[in-house]
């Protein structure tokens, strides 16, 4: 993933966040980058981002290996 696309990502995640309909305060920068870190390289996968209560407690990264 490109610099230019996980700024877009980032990007995105401020905007739903900000679009939200509780008054909860954004996530944290700590958390932003451990997202980016999470996507960062990823070819095949998912990452999860697990909230409680309105705050990001847990984020999970699968990544797939795959062979032609």
């Amino acid at each position: 993933m490109s610099s230019s696309d996980r700024k877009k990502n980032m990007s995105s995640l401020q905007e739903s966040q900000n679009h939200a309909t509780h008054n909860k305060p954004a996530a944290s920068p700590q958390v932003e980058k451990e997202i980016l870190r999470a996507l960062q390289d990823l070819a095949y996968g998912s990452v999860e981002i697990v909230v409680h209560d309105g705050r990001v407690v847990q984020i999970e990264r699968k990544e797939k290996v795959r062979f032609n």
